[in-house]
């Protein structure tokens, strides 16, 4: 199982996302940010996408 926190993404956010690959994280907490954070999708860079891959858990 993986884990990312909103909060530890630098939101002000309890939100923890989990899945159990790299994509489940990025799809559901994607999916998250779009619609509880005001995201746009042309934000998912590489940069910020490589950030959030370095944030990642594993449980």
């Amino acid at each position: 199982m993986k884990t990312l926190s909103c909060r530890d993404a630098g939101f002000d956010c309890d939100y923890l996302i989990q899945g159990e690959t790299e994509e489940d994280i990025f799809r559901d907490g994607g999916q998250h940010a779009l619609n509880d954070h005001g995201i746009r999708r042309e934000d998912f860079t590489p940069k910020f996408n490589e950030k959030l891959k370095a944030l990642i858990r594993d449980i």
